[in-house]
């Protein structure tokens, strides 16, 4: 192995400026998520999985390439080997939006080299990331070295709005999947074995449609009751209840559940979004949302529901819809109109992921990193969520491991160039040591 190891690290030293280049080359490309955008000219994803393609072909990866969402393709290459060492080094291509251009002290879309650094949307998050993943693969493969266990480089698509090319790639299974997997994100050098999973949940709580003007029917006694209106119940007063219920239980969920690689309190479900109204209308959220002078009869809240790497799913669904059965039981209109509940609205799910600390794969990553990058690397856990979620949930062993930079989702976004080197040779070393070397 050590032969073999110096063999691939001497090429990428020797050749310090591919990954560079090829970072740039990636960030030159936008490929902003047209969920968040629709201005022509910024949704090159098929452009960026031309370039991959072009830097993959020439090193005797099998390619396959489809449309995961439309016109939106993903990509996938294979070197042969056995299953049981096979291993997949995964990133995505989407970026975010670039926000307010004059935030920006250089072009977005510049992929400068300046100050150490690679400069514009994606060049930490994470298109660096995977320009690593490439270089590594490339030293590899331009040391002569055979490696025993199958090596795969996944290269998908949106990823920043909920990870459905990931979703969709993992769905085909097979050989599409592998026992380990390196998701290349910007971790800073940090080895990442662990994030909790997520959910969007809607809530819609149920009122009883009226006029305003007799609103006063419903708060008061009157002195004579023959023929007065059936009061109305003002749904958007039920959910500011809820509200603060849920509050309660968001606090009592992050007091008692947590994790040692991840802050205290993590276990957050945030009311997202809110919509108020009369009448239910085909999308399932109020039909009418501009005439104060109806009760609302209609809310509906969009949560994102966080819950630990270790937590079953089924069960944290079950503790949220007693703890909504409890709060309706409280008030006589729920108690006949309960809140309905809604889970991965519009598909978005990820799974938690919880690869134990001791793993092969965790701790050959974070040995690679303590002889190989100049910062000292800590293993921790993942605030936020990543596709290292989808393929977990497929039975794959991943960890996050990836470049530092900064502007991550802001402006001046950069990629430190002496983390990318390094994020490299970490990903070549990682390879070898789990794919094996073919004598």
């Amino acid at each position: 192995m050590k032969p073999a190891l110096q063999a691939v690290l001497d090429v990428i030293e020797a050749d310090r400026d591919h990954v560079v280049a090829l970072t740039q080359d990636l960030v030159r490309i936008p490929s902003v998520n047209p969920k968040f955008q629709s201005e022509q000219g910024l949704h090159r994803e098929a452009d960026v999985q031309d370039r991959i393609e072009e830097e993959l072909r020439p090193l005797g990866f099998d390619l396959d390439r489809w449309d995961a969402l439309e016109n939106r393709p993903n990509v996938t290459a294979d070197l042969p080997g056995s299953e049981d060492k096979s291993m997949i080094l995964c990133g995505h291509i989407d970026v975010v939006p670039v926000g307010d251009s004059a935030a920006w002290s250089r072009d977005p879309f510049g992929g400068q080299l300046e100050d150490g650094r690679v400069w514009g949307r994606g060049a930490v998050d994470m298109k660096g990331g995977v320009a690593a993943c490439i270089s590594a693969a490339r030293a590899i493969r331009k040391a002569g070295i055979e490696l025993d266990g199958r090596l795969s480089i996944h290269s998908v698509v949106d990823e920043e709005a909920g990870g459905f090319g990931a979703i969709d790639l993992v769905e085909r299974g097979g050989t599409k999947l592998a026992r380990h997997a390196i998701i290349a994100e910007p971790t800073w050098g940090h080895v990442i074995p662990a994030e909790g999973g997520l959910s969007w949940v809607r809530v819609t709580i149920f009122g009883k449609q009226a006029h305003a003007g007799w609103r006063f029917n419903a708060l008061w006694p009157q002195h004579d009751s023959l023929g007065r209106l059936e009061p109305g119940v003002n749904a958007i007063e039920l959910a500011n209840r809820f509200l603060n219920a849920l509050r309660d239980f968001e606090a009592s969920r992050c007091r008692r559940t947590n994790h040692p690689l991840l802050p205290a309190g993590l276990a957050t479900i945030n009311p997202g979004t809110i919509m108020g109204g009369a009448g239910m209308g085909p999308d399932g959220n109020p039909a009418v949302m501009s005439n104060a002078a109806m009760i609302s009869d209609v809310v509906t809240m969009v949560l994102d529901y966080k819950f630990m790497p270790q937590e079953n799913f089924g069960d944290v669904q079950r503790e949220f819809e007693e703890f909504i059965a409890h709060f309706a039981a409280m008030d006589p209109w729920m108690r006949e109109n309960p809140p309905k509940i809604e889970w991965d609205l519009w598909g978005l799910h990820f799974p938690p992921m919880d690869t134990p600390v001791d793993h092969p794969l965790a701790q050959t990553v974070l040995t690679r990193a303590t002889e190989l990058q100049l910062a000292k690397p800590e293993i921790k856990g993942f605030e936020a969520v990543t596709d290292a979620a989808h393929y977990a949930g497929k039975g794959v062993v991943p960890v996050i491991y990836g470049p530092a930079g900064d502007g991550f989702h802001g402006d001046n976004e950069c990629v430190e160039v002496g983390s990318l080197i390094e994020t490299t040779k970490v990903i070549a070393a990682s390879v070898l040591d789990m794919c094996g070397v073919r004598s």
